[in-house]
């Protein structure tokens, strides 16, 4: 298949900027899953930006700055607090519902912020928003989405087989194999252009709020081909996702999140015996960055020997918390507990990567023709830590200059794409022992989540390390002699996607941010310093 753009993930990144790129070029998305599965679509807390009079572009880049531990590109944080406002009114001319509040927007605050300024759709957000992009996207005739596709990996020069002396920064990336999960084809896609927009890993930890298709994939494939990653340390683990439900069916081993604005809302943090402690942390208390709630925690945790912590809202009206946060409310009523008059047990579960592909402000990466947005980039944005509900924000506003890049690039754009061979995977075998493959999984999970969680040490990454590596050469036998499916790929991205993180810890010898490792307990003012990673054996 042949188009201008490809797409590769269907989340607010990806849609957003599939709509902006139809007014003047061909586009194809694809996407693992159904279209609508995706982080974006279980974002509950909102979208930030500066609508109100009383706020200012100055107090949001303030906040962010902060939030993100001096690691933040000021130039990047501009351009997203003050593009902001305008790629909202998109939103809302595309369909999108904000919850309303007597002339305005019911604009709520949540932690690390100075005021009230996160536009939400009750507690599902990210539904409502995906809702009206799936909607204005099915209207355009010149995209075309590909449901239930994984990428492989991206089509470069390495695949024709030319002289490998060319250089990295001269390379080129015309499209992407493809696996068909329905009936495991392999196709190639060749583009002018092509998206990463493919979401977060957060299924290489053991417990995540991710849905079951987070396993890195971008990541993976933009590693492989010798694309920079910048900041891969840097994991969120959101404070509060709901103890014990990654045990239901229907979440598929994903922890149900308690948003962030449940704590905004007034929501406070008590031990099992019922005490407040985040008071002992941070001046802020609950309303403190995610960073610092996730550790204290943790900390809490580890002295008590507890399994979890609770969230106590019984203290307010039980009309506005239903209000507030329907899907919350019957989300934990279907595990026995009414929130309006019981706590919620909650623990820390991974939650974003605030590092990724290294682009520019137009979201340009390392590898010609390549761009990447929303979670899989590092903008710069989020710096050490991700403030609370700028991720949307970032998506909007950098896909859509992504798209006005890509008009520019398709206009000066006189080269033949190169005819890429077919998959071949002649002399490979059907493969039967798929336990080995999903053991493998389990493995990474449990090693990233014992070794590079919250809280690191220089002889838990060594661990980490030395297991990871041999799981990637167990796995990467298999994946040369069988026939391709769709496990032993996530395996793969997944065990990529540990290895960077663990590489990118390493190489941080402080503590900063996100990332707190025993060894360094604090953070250096003169390493400020992106950990940039390039893989030039590829």
């Amino acid at each position: 298949m042949k188009t201008d753009v490809l797409i590769i993930g269907s989340g607010i990144a990806g849609l957003f900027a599939a709509l902006k790129i139809s007014d003047f070029a061909d586009v194809i998305v694809v996407t693992k899953k159904e279209k609508a599965e995706s982080n974006t679509n279980y974002a509950q807390g909102g979208i930030a930006s500066v609508i109100d009079q009383h706020d200012s572009f100055e107090k949001h880049i303030e906040d962010t700055l902060i939030a993100g531990a001096g690691l933040c590109r000021r130039e990047s944080v501009e351009l997203m607090v003050k593009e902001g406002p305008e790629r909202i009114k998109d939103l809302i001319e595309i369909g999108t519902q904000f919850t309303k509040k007597d002339d305005g927007f019911d604009l709520a605050r949540e932690g690390g912020h100075s005021m009230p300024r996160i536009l939400h759709a009750k507690d599902f957000t990210g539904k409502e928003i995906e809702r009206a992009l799936i909607e204005a996207v099915s209207r355009r005739k010149n995209i075309q989405v590909l449901e239930n596709f994984v990428a492989i990996d991206l089509l470069t020069e390495h695949n024709l087989n030319l002289n490998q002396s060319i250089r990295l920064e001269n390379q080129n990336c015309w499209g992407a194999y493809l696996l068909n999960c329905l009936n495991n084809q392999v196709i190639k896609i060749t583009a002018k252009a092509t998206i990463l927009a493919t979401g977060g890993l957060g299924q290489v930890y053991l417990h995540t709020t991710n849905p079951k298709i987070a396993t890195g994939d971008g990541f993976a494939m933009a590693y492989r081909a010798g694309v920079k990653l910048g900041n891969m340390e840097f994991i969120q683990f959101h404070p509060t996702a709901l103890y014990g439900s990654a045990n239901l069916p229907e979440f598929d081993s994903r922890s149900f999140l308690i948003s962030e604005a449940v704590r905004g809302f007034g929501g406070i943090l008590r031990t099992k015996n019922g005490e407040e402690f985040m008071h002992k942390y941070d001046e802020r208390k609950e309303l403190a960055p995610r960073d610092i709630v996730a550790r204290s925690i943790d900390s809490e945790l580890k002295r008590s020997g507890d399994e979890f912590v609770y969230l106590d809202i019984t203290h307010k009206s039980s009309d506005e918390i239903i209000d507030h946060f329907p899907n919350i409310y019957n989300t934990c009523l279907k595990f026995g507990i009414d929130i309006t008059k019981q706590m919620i047990p909650v623990v820390p579960a991974a939650h974003y990567a605030c590092g990724g592909i290294v682009v520019d402000i137009n979201s340009r990466s390392s590898l010609n023709g390549l761009y990447a947005c929303g979670e899989v980039s590092m903008t710069g944005v989020h710096g050490a830590n991700r403030l609370a509900s700028n991720s949307l924000l970032e998506a909007i506003v950098f896909s859509y200059r992504a798209a006005k890049d890509i008009k520019q690039f398709l206009s000066y754009y006189k080269e033949a794409i190169p005819d890429f061979p077919d998959w071949d995977d002649s002399g490979t075998l059907t493969y039967d022992e798929k336990v080995l493959v999903t053991h493998n999984i389990k493995e990474v999970k449990h090693t990233m989540w014992d070794y590079v969680g919250i809280v690191r040490s220089n002889e838990r990454l060594r661990r980490a390390q030395k297991r990871i590596s041999m799981l990637f050469e167990e796995n990467e036998i298999l994946y040369k002699k069988t026939k391709i499916f769709q496990t032993i790929l996530e395996a793969r991205n997944l065990i990529a996607c540990a290895h960077v993180i663990i590489k990118s810890a390493q190489k941080r010898k402080e503590s900063r941010g996100l990332h707190f490792n025993i060894d360094y307990p604090e953070s250096d003012p003169q390493y400020l310093r992106d950990t940039i990673l390039e893989n030039k054996n590829y």
